[in-house]
């Protein structure tokens, strides 16, 4: 038994088994709250909890949906390509939408960390929550904080978006698919468009846009922000 939890082909089916399961849920329950990743990380946590599994064992497999993580955020360029000449009509509102988008994203965690008196590394670590997991960890590398509790908070951030960040911006009557892809993906990163592209392929494509654009300038703010706004 122990052979075969150590064996990579463990983590990596159990992963898809229970993904597959909590989709199924899903369908069946037609309930947003009941999201495939929040479930089923419920699921592998408790599964490993109760059948006293090492992470470590469990990541052998596990680490090879995480390398997937960065071919499925190129994927979203497909959608991208088809609606090209209306992402061209509209680069300077997207533009501004990503650069206010990737401000207000670590200029809030600074300021909110810093008001509930958070450690400087835990502040570090939140601070790229909004970026695609690939990039996240590596800015939070980079700042000194700690890449695997990034993971746990763009996962938070991406969970956020994909379930109530259409119903939100419906109830404020954001009703462009340009301001309501942009707004997504600049806040909920992969999980987010991949929410936008069930409503709509234009939102899903801008959210893939944004998803690219604030983690470039999240790079390249997060350092000089952090060190102005913490020192």
């Amino acid at each position: 038994m122990t052979e075969l939890i150590k064996n990579p082909l463990f983590g990596l089916t159990a992963t898809l088994f229970v993904f597959q399961l909590a989709k199924w849920l899903q369908q069946k329950t037609k309930q947003r709250l009941l999201h495939p990743m929040l479930i089923s990380t419920l699921l592998l946590i408790g599964l490993l909890s109760i059948a006293n599994i090492d992470y470590v064992d469990y990541n052998r497999g596990g680490q090879y949906i995480t390398f997937l993580l960065g071919p499925a955020t190129v994927a979203l360029a497909i959608p991208l390509v088809r609606q090209l000449p209306v992402l061209r009509k509209n680069w300077q509102a997207i533009l501004i939408g990503v650069v206010s988008g990737s401000l207000i994203g670590v200029v809030s965690v600074l300021g909110i960390a810093s008001f509930l008196d958070a450690s400087l590394e835990i502040t570090l670590s939140l601070t790229p929550k909004s970026v695609t997991t690939p990039i996240a960890m590596e800015i939070a590398r980079s700042l000194g904080g700690i890449p695997s509790l990034t993971v746990g908070a763009v996962i938070i951030a991406g969970l956020t978006g994909a379930i109530i960040g259409p119903a939100l911006l419906t109830r404020i009557g954001v009703k462009n698919q340009i301001a309501r892809g942009l707004a997504i993906g600049a806040a909920s990163h992969a999980l987010g468009a991949d929410r936008c592209l069930e409503d709509n392929e234009l939102a899903g494509a801008v959210s893939g846009v944004a998803i690219a654009l604030v983690g470039v300038v999240t790079a390249l703010m997060a350092s000089p922000l952090s060190s102005w706004l913490l020192h």
